[in-house]
């Protein structure tokens, strides 16, 4: 039965002003800079594109947006350390996109990779070989840490996570997963099974069974949990870990408890994972977080900045006595646009600034003086952080109450900083600038800070 198309209701707009509409869009995109005409409408058509069409609790959330939402900053381009809106308002980004930017705001590097590669090809044809991927695995293995060898490359971090919860279902029988409070590992129902945060699981429970969680950093319960688990015949299949947790506030690992947790993964036999979504790519001073702490995976998860702030890109890297088990067949686990082309230019090209420039150990160098300064601003405010924290740039204040963090983040906004709060520890800002980030740009950061926080009444 054949369906006449003008009976139909809320017909798809194909008009003449729908047409009008997107040339005029393209036609923005092609410029570097816009009038102040250009500007206001850009502003009035995205507050009110998320509000009818992309999602009004956007405009409660952000910061940047007036009360009644009638007004929000627009961000339009970036370069550097900064960004800038649509009206020319320039900040310094130590949000870093949560942290995807370590290699800088459109480094010309990357930036030249991707076009070069563009200039030939796209994407892969999903059949022929394409030679980047096997180029970038090569180089991954090269180096991670220890006997870490095969990769599989994916779009994000809850990509990689995924693959790697598939890599330990695969690798034995097993079914307990052992995550932590606090943890963060994403939002797809896998990953988000690992992830800690009630407020994120409830909506979508039951998720996946076998995961459990434990304190970060409680060596001994993650030891009678192993016991236990295995007395009742629940062996674990593995531990899933972030080196450093991003998201539950930047929280640094007890001394040992990485290496404690590796012996305990070879005594029991279970995979030790981790996600280093965040740490990895020179976050922390050293390449891989894993490097810090002396632990080698059997299983590491990339993505944010592994793909340079230009291409969405991830990684799954794993010793080959785990990721054989992909060997007979290789369509166990797929993607389509992982590891293409323009994210594997963009993956290589960022791994040769990180080493060319030594980024990770500028990173470890810049990082202990911005947070040894940041302790000095705060110095006789108490009543209003509780702590400052960190290792490299990925550095954390926490507050004793959410509205004090809130005050802080929206008058630094104001002044020209951009820092936000972490999604697990919301009393917790974040400081995670790009590693390129001058010793000057750091030092404004903190005399911002300094003023924002003596202004915050809260």
């Amino acid at each position: 039965m054949s369906i006449d198309p003008v009976t139909l209701n809320n017909q798809p707009d194909v008009s003449g002003d729908t047409r009008q509409y997107i040339k005029k869009v393209l036609q923005l995109i092609e410029k570097s800079e816009v009038t102040p005409e250009e500007a206001g409408w850009i502003t009035k058509e995205t507050v009110e594109g998320f509000r009818e069409y992309v999602n009004p609790g956007f405009l409660e959330y952000r910061k940047t947006v007036t009360q009644g939402g009638q007004f929000a900053a627009v961000e339009w381009s970036d370069s550097g350390s900064c960004f800038k809106d649509v009206n020319g308002k320039q900040y310094i980004d130590c949000l870093g996109g949560f942290g995807i930017y370590n290699v800088g705001h459109r480094n010309p590097k990357v930036v030249k990779a991707v076009e070069n590669q563009l200039k030939r090809q796209a994407l892969h044809s999903q059949d022929l070989l394409d030679p980047l991927r096997a180029m970038l695995a090569k180089i991954l293995e090269r180096i991670t840490p220890g006997d870490l060898k095969y990769s599989f490359f994916t779009n994000s971090g809850t990509e990689s996570v995924e693959a790697a919860l598939k890599l330990v279902k695969m690798y034995s029988e097993r079914t307990t997963i052992i995550s932590t409070t606090r943890a963060f590992h994403g939002k797809s129902l896998g990953s988000l099974s690992a992830t800690a945060k009630g407020m994120f699981r409830k909506p979508f429970l039951p998720l996946i069974p076998g995961f459990k969680h434990l304190p970060f950093g409680d060596i001994d319960m993650m030891r009678k949990t192993f016991q236990t688990c295995a007395d009742v015949g629940e062996d674990v299949a593995a531990v899933m870990l972030e080196p450093v947790q991003g998201e539950g506030g930047i929280i640094l690992p007890p001394p040992d408890y990485l290496q404690q947790v590796r012996e305990l993964c070879d005594e029991y036999g279970a995979l030790l994972v981790f996600d280093e979504v965040q740490t990895g790519m020179g976050r922390t001073g050293k390449m891989f977080a894993s490097e810090l702490y002396g632990v080698v995976p059997d299983i590491l998860c990339l993505a944010k900045a592994f793909g340079g702030g230009v291409m969405p890109a991830g990684a799954v890297v794993a010793k080959e006595k785990v990721f054989k088990s992909f060997f007979p067949n290789p369509f166990m686990h797929t993607t389509t646009f992982g590891g293409n082309p323009l994210a594997c230019a963009a993956a290589i090209a960022t791994i040769d600034v990180l080493l060319e420039e030594n980024l990770p150990e500028r990173a470890g160098e810049v990082g202990r003086y911005m947070l040894e300064e940041l302790r000095k601003a705060a110095a006789g405010h108490d009543d209003k952080i509780m702590e400052i924290r960190g290792i490299g740039l990925m550095i954390g204040i926490e507050f004793h109450r959410d509205e004090v963090g809130y005050e802080v983040s929206k008058g630094m906004f104001d002044e020209g900083v951009l820092v936000a709060g972490t999604l697990i520890n919301s009393k917790t800002i974040r400081i995670e600038p790009p590693l390129t980030i001058s010793m000057e740009e750091v030092d404004q950061v903190v005399r911002t800070f300094l003023k924002v926080l003596s202004e915050t009444n809260a």
